[in-house]
């Protein structure tokens, strides 16, 4: 094939790339809140955790667990229904501590008078430490009117990049095939699917694994501050760890690639192991919301090991290879 024959195999491949991610945004569009209500839960979750420790330490100078008969107050974040009476929200009740069997329970300390009648002294509580740190009711906030539709758009395209990923490294591997031999293009399905399953696993990771620890730890450091939580802001944070990763750990399906035809070999993956290394922890300092050390390595261990799993790969693909040429 001549050069222009090439590009327009290129413009072709990246024309059904964008019409595929086109087709899937307007079907991700009609499920914009339930994926973004997926993806923000992390910080929710995370949200939770932090007032809990913050609870614990209002009741005493020092960290230390509810214990019965502690009392305190609190302002409920929302309406709150004890039995068929309702607490108001942003209402001060005063509480205590109650040992209930095996359990610490959180109960009105004095009987308490609503408008809708007396509601009794005892009366079981919701578990202050599941308070909101965000007054609107653990809600992400915008601070525009089309900051929301502008988010709901991002969110519909990303999901479809998420979801066209098997398609756009299936038009990928068909424009560099037809420079590959006839039994090195059976590895088009392994190649498929080896690389769509890394790129979700490496989703699930930041997640699962590295955006949790890394949002516990920005909201300890920031625990004399009340934070108010953009939607955009926590967006970008979450989408660029996620699709980091993902990108990250295609790591393996690219050696195999690139192995398989031949442009690297487990030796040249072997010998620079200790600048490799060096790589990767630069790597996963510029993918890290945070700069400490845990977090760090919460991010640079996977990566290491996907690089030696590399190794392993080419050392598997090189070896028929190896046997030819001796």
């Amino acid at each position: 094939m001549s050069l222009l024959e090439h590009l327009e195999e290129l413009r072709q491949r990246l024309l059904r790339c964008v019409l595929a991610i086109l087709i899937l945004l307007v079907g991700c569009w009609f499920f914009r809140e339930p994926i973004f209500q997926f993806l923000e839960t992390p910080v929710r979750q995370a949200l939770a955790r932090a007032e809990a420790a913050g609870v614990r330490t209002a009741l005493h100078p020092q960290p230390y667990a509810l214990r019965p008969g502690d009392r305190f107050q609190y302002s409920l974040p929302e309406e709150v229904r004890v039995g068929w009476r309702v607490i108001p929200a942003g209402t001060p009740v005063p509480a205590r501590v109650e040992q209930r069997g095996e359990e610490l329970v959180i109960v009105l300390a004095e009987p308490w008078m609503t408008d809708q009648g007396l509601i009794s002294a005892g009366t079981r509580l919701p578990d202050p430490r599941r308070a909101s740190l965000n007054p609107t009711g653990e809600k992400l906030i915008v601070t525009t009117v089309q900051e929301a539709f502008s988010l709901y758009i991002r969110v519909a395209f990303y999901a479809a990049v998420f979801l066209a990923m098997p398609f756009l490294l299936y038009q990928l591997w068909a424009f560099v095939s037809p420079g590959l031999y006839r039994h090195e293009r059976r590895y088009v399905l392994p190649f498929l699917i080896m690389g769509s399953a890394f790129f979700v696993l490496g989703a699930a990771f930041g997640y699962y694994i590295a955006f949790p620890r890394a949002a516990d730890w920005l909201l300890q450091l920031g625990s004399d501050f009340r934070p108010l939580l953009r939607a955009s802001d926590y967006f970008d944070l979450i989408l660029v760890i996620m699709l980091g990763l993902g990108a990250v750990f295609q790591i393996p399906t690219i050696t195999l690639f690139l192995a398989r035809i031949g442009v690297v070999t487990p030796q040249m993956l072997w010998r620079p192991w200790r600048y490799a290394i060096l790589g990767i922890f630069v790597l996963a300092a510029v993918i890290s919301p945070t700069g400490d050390i845990p977090n760090l390595l919460v991010f640079a261990l996977p990566m290491i090991a996907l690089y030696f799993l590399s190794i392993g790969i080419a050392w598997i693909v090189g070896r028929p290879a190896a046997r030819k040429a001796s």
